[in-house]
């Protein structure tokens, strides 16, 4: 008997786990369809014996000290700040848009302030902002929003920006100066060593057991379980009772070259020209030295595993009823950002299953087992 069975050894599975197994001396089982922990996050050294991330780049930031301080506690930090060049109208320059992707693209010398003047000239009036063209419109104007996010937006989401939710492309900034940074939080680091190992570490407790290429609907009436912690597709776990909650998809092509370095920053983005959106080359992620390169090139697609929720009126319509059905489940808790229809972050989903935990905490009362170890939480 398990005190809980966890669907998913990504972050929401595997933190939920730790905390469970550590704090409150529960016996967890955690399982995934995958032959491997970590989900998305999961990172391997390929034939080359270059340390790439099977699903993509992953590059850890947050504003938070306290998930900053938890995941630290299973790995050493390697300082990285992410830097991106678009490839537009030939020229690689800074993404997001600031001074020197301005001044580069229009042969220009502004300053700051003659930005911001330059911007608002441009600058189309809405009433409100509803979607993701909305937003850059409204920013910067067309012709920037022509070059930088529709074509890219049509490749990632497969339809175009005017039909998505205005928080897609509100993830990434304007500026002004020539801060040419991805991120501005206050912790960018890389785990040393990898996220797998992160992951090792994370479910090494005794208290956890971890089974690889195995499906919820295959062993919820085999093995005995208390709870459950679902991470997996929402509507999936209703066996789709509603119809599928659209998610958009990810195929890589990853490739090693005789080379050392192939671009100047990890990641270069498509806007305008390939079938691809952006190619990552993972030695300036990981700091390693090799006189090979390894990189990935990302193809949106509407099939294979789910990576996205599509951020749409109609979709976030569908999930609520599905939501109506989770919150409705008794010792079931839906975490991550598949379960819960969200487009995450990875320290959204460390922050919303410690957030968990204490929720669990406070409304499950530790098993009664002679024994067991009472242990107070964190």
């Amino acid at each position: 008997m398990f005190d809980w069975l966890i669907v998913g050894a990504g972050f929401a599975g595997s933190v939920l786990a730790e905390r469970l197994a550590s704090q409150r001396g529960e016996r967890v089982l955690v399982i995934d369809k995958r032959p491997h922990i970590g989900g998305n996050a999961y990172d391997r050294y390929d034939d080359a014996g270059i340390l790439i991330h099977q699903y993509g780049p992953h590059i850890f930031h947050t504003n938070s000290q306290a998930i900053f301080d938890y995941l630290s506690k299973f790995t050493r930090w390697r300082p990285y700040e992410h830097r991106v060049l678009a490839d537009v109208d030939g020229m690689l320059v800074p993404i997001p848009i600031n001074l020197d992707t301005v001044n580069r693209l229009f042969a220009l010398n502004l300053t700051s302030e003659e930005l911001a003047t330059w911007f608002a000239a441009r600058a189309e009036k809405r009433d409100e902002i509803r979607t993701s063209e909305d937003v850059v419109v409204s920013a910067v104007g067309r012709e920037l929003y022509e070059k930088f996010f529709k074509g890219y937006t049509r490749k990632q989401w497969g339809v175009d920006p005017s039909q998505l939710d205005k928080s897609v492309t509100a993830r990434v900034p304007t500026r002004i100066d020539r801060d040419d940074r991805y991120f501005t939080d206050s912790f960018q680091y890389m785990p040393e060593g990898g996220y797998t190992r992160l992951f090792e570490r994370m479910l090494a407790h005794p208290n956890i057991r971890v089974m690889l290429q195995t499906s919820f609907q295959d062993i919820r009436k085999e093995i005995a379980f208390r709870r459950v912690i679902y991470t997996g597709p929402i509507d999936e776990f209703f066996k789709f009772r509603f119809g599928k909650l659209p998610y958009r998809s990810l195929q890589f092509k990853h490739e090693t070259f005789d080379q050392q370095w192939l671009q100047p920053v990890a990641v270069v983005n498509y806007p305008q020209t390939e079938a691809y959106t952006r190619i990552t080359e993972y030695k300036h992620l990981t700091g390693q030295s090799h006189e090979k390169t390894s990189v990935t090139y990302e193809f949106p697609s509407d099939a294979g595993d789910p990576y996205y929720p599509v951020p749409r009126a109609e979709n976030m319509e569908l999930y609520k009823k599905y939501e109506r059905l989770a919150l409705a489940q008794e010792n079931v808790w839906f975490v991550g950002r598949l379960a819960t229809y969200r487009y995450y972050n990875m320290d959204q989903v460390v922050g919303q299953a410690l957030a968990t935990f204490r929720r669990i905490c406070h409304e499950v009362p530790l098993p009664e087992v002679a024994g067991l170890p009472q242990v107070a939480a964190e």
